[in-house]
């Protein structure tokens, strides 16, 4: 299993100069941190801008300095060497690019003066291969948010978690930090309060359980600390119950968050990788 990968994450004095900002280098960061946790082989894609303006150059766009048939040829070899790779090694899970790159933007690039959607001009010339932007890619870790105190609701995380995790996201599982008896004492209440919270301000994502008559109390909490903090939360309702005209579930959590009613749309919302 591996990824294509643009070189700038790797080596951002790949880009222009000017352009990388200390966010682009925690995203970039994260994207390798993801897969060196799942064991996922990283093949760096050439950089046809460096080879073609040179390593120090002022950000530009394509009709301004690469609609030229020098470049589009550039394009051509660099394209033949990334396909002897493919296949030698079969089929990456995807590219992983760089947004507004003339060359390797994803969802939109650079154009001309303006930005426009679409692949840039290299990755165009792969339209069968996921093209992922780092933005997307990096946004691997999890917190499961859930009723966690029967039988039942244990197992039905062990199932999400086991499910998110084959799709490549690292998951924070609350059932799974400290006691749960009856008997545990105020300072271990703290400690694991603690040990929740610096979880969900590490998280990228929150998948939250709101079945049941009412959302739990715990999930709901951790859903608006979440929503506080600016983090993207999904809620997973299969409850064919209304608590409303309108709603699926209470209002505040439903207006907060992402709706998805099977689990196994999950992976579409999340941006997995592998579908």
């Amino acid at each position: 299993m591996y990824v294509l990968m643009c070189p700038c994450i790797s080596d951002p004095a790949c880009r222009a100069q000017g352009i990388t900002t200390i966010s682009d280098i925690e995203l970039f960061t994260r994207c390798i941190e993801r897969c060196r946790h799942f064991g996922i082989e990283i093949v760096s894609l050439p950089c046809p801008e460096t080879e073609y303006l040179g390593s120090v150059r002022k950000p530009t766009n394509f009709l301004e300095s690469l609609n030229t048939p020098e470049f589009s040829a550039l394009l051509d070899e660099k394209e033949a060497e990334v396909r002897r790779i493919i296949e030698k090694k079969g089929a990456p899970i995807a590219i992983i690019g760089v947004d507004s790159s003339p060359s390797c933007g994803v969802n939109q690039t650079y154009y001309s003066e303006k930005k426009r959607p679409g692949r840039g001009a290299f990755l165009t010339r792969f339209p069968e291969i996921l093209a992922m932007d780092v933005k997307d890619f990096s946004a691997y870790r999890i917190y499961l948010a859930g009723p966690l105190f029967t039988e039942a609701e244990t197992d039905y995380n062990l199932v999400l978690h086991k499910m998110l995790t084959e799709h490549l996201f690292d998951v924070y599982l609350p059932q799974e930090v400290g006691d749960t008896s009856q008997t545990r004492g105020k300072d271990e209440h703290r400690e694991i309060f603690n040990m929740h919270v610096r979880a969900l301000e590490n998280s990228d994502i929150i998948v939250a359980v709101v079945d049941g008559a009412d959302a739990d109390s715990g999930t709901s909490w951790e859903m608006g600390y979440a929503t506080a903090l600016g983090k993207r939360v999904i809620s997973l309702r299969t409850d064919f119950r209304h608590a409303g005209h309108h709603e699926l579930v209470n209002l505040m959590l439903e207006q907060s968050s992402e709706i998805v009613r099977k689990k196994e749309d999950l992976p579409v919302l999340l941006n997995s990788p592998l579908v």
